[in-house]
C-alpha cells in the first residue's frame, strides 16, 4: 500500500477545514442578506399599503370603486409598486397595472387569506398575470370591526435578485481570496510542522544504509528536539559499536583467509554462514555466492553433508576423513565443532578442513616406492642367490657351466648397479635441488647435446642406428650442462632401445620466446596412449619383460623429469603406435639460478 507523506496528510484536514468554513459562512451570510432584503422590502410593501388605506377608505364607503383604481394607477405611475383593492369576497375593484374587470378572482391567493385571517399577509410566487416572480403584501381596511377591502402592494423581486447577484459575486470573491490565502498559510504551516519529521526520516534512512556520521539539526518543538536528540544519540553508539565490529570482523577474515585451513560454518538449518577462501577452494565453491545456501544445494558430497549434519547434532568435537572429487580429487581431513549460544542453545557448527591430499599422495608414492624398489631388486638378488646355491651344490667342478653362471650373475649385478646409481641420482638432484646445491651457467646448449650422442655412440652402432644433431651454436641458457646432458642421453638411450636397427634419431634444439625447446625424436615402436601420464613415474615401464630384457631400470624418465623441473622447466612426450615418439624438454631462457633450483621439487 502506497503510503502518503505527512504533508499531504496535514495540508488536505486543513484545506478541508478551510473549505467549510469559507462555504459555510457564505452560504449564511447569503442567506442572511437575502433576507434582510425581503424583510426590508416587505416592511416598505407594508407602509405603503398603510398610506393607501388611508387614501382610500372614504372611496369604499361610497363605493366609489372608479376612484380607487384611478388613484392606485397614479401611485404606481410614480413608484414601482403594484397595487391592488381586494374586496372580501375575493373580486378586484382596483389594480395599478389592469383593468380590474378582467382580472381573476383572488380569493385563493395565499397573501389574501392571510390577511384576512391574521390581519396580515404575504407570500412570494409567480404572478400568471405579469408573468413575474413577485413579493405580495396584503392587509385587511376595516371600519367598525368590519373588513371592508384588502389592500395589496406588491413588486418583481427580480431587481432583489439582480442585488443579491452582485452581492453574492462579492461574497464569492472575498471567500475565494480568504480561501487562497487560508490554503497558502496552512501549506507553509504544513510544510514547517512536517519539515523536520521528513528531514529526520531522510537522515534516519541514511542511518539505516550505514552512514551514521551524518547529525540531525535539533527542531524548535519539545516532542521532536528529544526525539532528534535519541536518534543521533542512537547513531553514536550504533557507530562505535559497528566500528568495533567491523574491525573484529576484519581481524576475523584477515586471519581465515591467511589460514592455509579451511574454515566453513554453518547455522543450525545448516545454511552456510561462514567459507574462507581455503575453504572455498577444497570444496570448489564459490565463497561469495554459497552464503546463505544449505550445504546441500552448496556442496554435492553426501559424505560431508552427513559429517555436518552428526556435528551440529553432537555436542563433542569430531574428526574424520573426507574424499571430494574436484579437481581431480582431493582428501580432506575434517575438524567439526558443534556452536551453542549463551542459554546452551544449539546454534550451528564449524568445521576446520585439512587438505591432506598431498600426504596421502606421498604415501602412495612412498608405498608404490617401496614396492617397485622391492620388486625391482629382488629379481635379480634372487638370480644371484638362484646361480650362486648351483654353483655351490657343484656346478662351480664343471668350469662352462661355471663361466655361464657367473655371467649371468654378473649381469644380473650390472643391473643391480644401474638401479642403485640411478636412485642414487634420483636422491642427488632432490636434495641438491633442495639445498640449493646445483649451479647454472649461461652456455652454449651444442656441446652438450654432442657429448650426448657421443656416449651413446657404442650402443647406437650395434644396431646401425644414425643419432643427428640439429643445433645452432648461439643456442644458449642457464643451464647445468653436466644434468642437460644425462637427460638427453637417456632418452636417447631409451630412442636406441626401442628403435628397429638402421633407424635414424633426431636431437634438435630451437629458441623460442621465452624457452628453448630440446627435442629427441625416433622412429621406434612408439608408446600406447594410455601409458603416456605415467611414464614419467618411478619404475612404470609399458613392458617390463621387454624392458627388462633391454636393461631397463624404469627410472631413466623420471631422472629426466627431474633435470627439467630443476631448470624450472618441464618434459612433454607424444607418440603414436607403431610410429615413433617424440620427448621435449621445455628449459626457460631467462631464469636466475635461484628461479632455478626452487623449481626442482
Amino acid at each position: 500500500m502506497m503510503k502518503k507523506r505527512l504533508l499531504w496528510q496535514i495540508y488536505p484536514s486543513f484545506l478541508l477545514i478551510i473549505l467549510i468554513s469559507v462555504v459555510g459562512v457564505g452560504w449564511y451570510g447569503s442567506q442572511s442578506i437575502r433576507k434582510f432584503h425581503l424583510n426590508q422590502v416587505a416592511e416598505d410593501l407594508n407602509s405603503s399599503a398603510h398610506l393607501i388605506e388611508k387614501q382610500i377608505s372614504v372611496n369604499l364607503t361610497t363605493y366609489n370603486f372608479k376612484e380607487i383604481d384611478d388613484f392606485c394607477k397614479q401611485i404606481a405611475a410614480i413608484s414601482s409598486t403594484r397595487i391592488t383593492v381586494i374586496l372580501p369576497n375575493g373580486e378586484v375593484v382596483a389594480d395599478s397595472d389592469e383593468i380590474p374587470s378582467r382580472m381573476k378572482n383572488h380569493a385563493d391567493r395565499p397573501e389574501f387569506q392571510n390577511a384576512l385571517e391574521r390581519g396580515s399577509g404575504n407570500s412570494l410566487r409567480f404572478s400568471e398575470t405579469l408573468g413575474k416572480k413577485m413579493m405580495y403584501l396584503a392587509i385587511p381596511i376595516k371600519q367598525d370591526d368590519t373588513v371592508m377591502a384588502v389592500v395589496r402592494t406588491s413588486v418583481p423581486i427580480t431587481a432583489i435578485d439582480e442585488a443579491l447577484k452582485n452581492i453574492y459575486k462579492k461574497l464569492f470573491w472575498a471567500g475565494l481570496i480568504v480561501a487562497v490565502c487560508a490554503a497558502v498559510i496552512s501549506l507553509a504551516i504544513s510544510k514547517k510542522i512536517s519539515r523536520p519529521v521528513e528531514q529526520m526520516t531522510e537522515v534516519a534512512k541514511h542511518f539505516a544504509s550505514g552512514k551514521l556520521d551524518l547529525r540531525l539539526s535539533i527542531p524548535n518543538a519539545a516532542e521532536l528536539a528529544d526525539l532528534a536528540k535519541a536518534l543521533n544519540e542512537m547513531a553514536q553508539q550504533l557507530n562505535a559499536r559497528i566500528d568495533t565490529i567491523t574491525e573484529e570482523r576484519s581481524q576475523i577474515q584477515a586471519i581465515l583467509s591467511s589460514m592455509i585451513e579451511g574454515v566453513l560454518a554453518v547455522d543450525s538449518d545448516e545454511h552456510i554462514v561462514s567459507c574462507n577462501k581455503a575453504a572455498a577452494e577444497l570444496l570448489g565453491i564459490d565463497a561469495d555466492k554459497s552464503h546463505g545456501l544449505s550445504v546441500e544445494e552448496a556442496i554435492r558430497n553426501p559424505q560431508l553433508q552427513q559429517y555436518i549434519k552428526n556435528t551440529i547434532e553432537n555436542k563433542q568435537a569430531t574428526e574424520t576423513e573426507c574424499s571430494v572429487l574436484n579437481d581431480g580429487g582431493r582428501f580432506l581431513q575434517l575438524y567439526g565443532s558443534a556452536l551453542a549460544d549463551d542459554k546452551g542453545n544449539n546454534t550451528g557448527a564449524v568445521l576446520v578442513l585439512h587438505d591432506i591430499t598431498r600426504t596421502r599422495q606421498l604415501e602412495e608414492v612412498r608405498r608404490d616406492f617401496v614396492a617397485n624398489v622391492s620388486h625391482e631388486l629382488k629379481t635379480p638378488v634372487t638370480s644371484i642367490k638362484g646361480f650362486v646355491e648351483t654353483l655351490l651344490d657343484g656346478a662351480v667342478n664343471d668350469p662352462q657351466e661355471a663361466q655361464k653362471f657367473l655371467k649371468i650373475i654378473a649381469k644380473h649385478s650390472d643391473r643391480l648397479n644401474a638401479i642403485i646409481e640411478d636412485l642414487l641420482s634420483l636422491s642427488r638432484l632432490e636434495e641438491d635441488s633442495e639445498k640449493r646445491r646445483l649451479s647454472f651457467e649461461k652456455t652454449s646448449l651444442r656441446p652438450a647435446l654432442v657429448s650426448a650422442i657421443e656416449l651413446s655412440k657404442v650402443k647406437a652402432d650395434q644396431k646401425h642406428i644414425t643419432v643427428k644433431l640439429l643445433c645452432d651454436k648461439e643456442i644458449t641458457g642457464k643451464i647445468n650442462a653436466a644434468l642437460i646432458e644425462q637427460a638427453v642421453l637417456n632418452l636417447v638411450d631409451n630412442a636406441i632401445k626401442y628403435s628397429l636397427d638402421n633407424s635414424t634419431i633426431q636431437i634438435s634444439a630451437k629458441k623460442q620466446e621465452n624457452e628453448v625447446l630440446v627435442t629427441v625424436s625416433d622412429k621406434g615402436c612408439g608408446i600406447e596412449k594410455e601409458h603416456l601420464e605415467r611414464i614419467f613415474e618411478r619404475f612404470y615401464v609399458v613392458d617390463k619383460g621387454r624392458s627388462r630384457k633391454l636393461g631397463g631400470t624404469g627410472l631413466g624418465l623420471s631422472i629426466v623429469k627431474h633435470i627439467a623441473g630443476v631448470h624450472g622447466g618441464y618434459v612433454k612426450v607424444e607418440s603414436t603406435v607403431g610410429k615413433g615418439s617424440i620427448f621435449e624438454i621445455h628449459l626457460p631462457s631467462n631464469l636466475s639460478n635461484e628461479e632455478n633450483t626452487g623449481k626442482s621439487s
